[in-house]
């Protein structure tokens, strides 16, 4: 799961992005180019198997047991 986040300190604004297993990429940019780095990755609407902000955890199945 892709993880894209807002972090803001005294001085300074950054955008990181985070995969499981992966380091964390964090990098200072203005809220423009945030914006675009979420309009980039960010889906627009739910697509079958993948969970994403428009998935309904209601109506998920729950994982086959191994």
């Amino acid at each position: 799961m892709l993880v894209i986040r807002r972090l803001v300190d005294r001085h300074r604004a950054y955008t990181g992005i985070f995969l499981p297993g992966e380091p964390a990429r964090v990098f200072p940019t203005s809220e423009f180019e945030h914006g675009r780095i979420l309009q980039i990755y960010k889906q627009d609407k739910a697509y079958e198997g993948v969970v994403n902000d428009f998935t309904d955890e209601s109506r998920r199945s729950p994982p086959p047991a191994s």
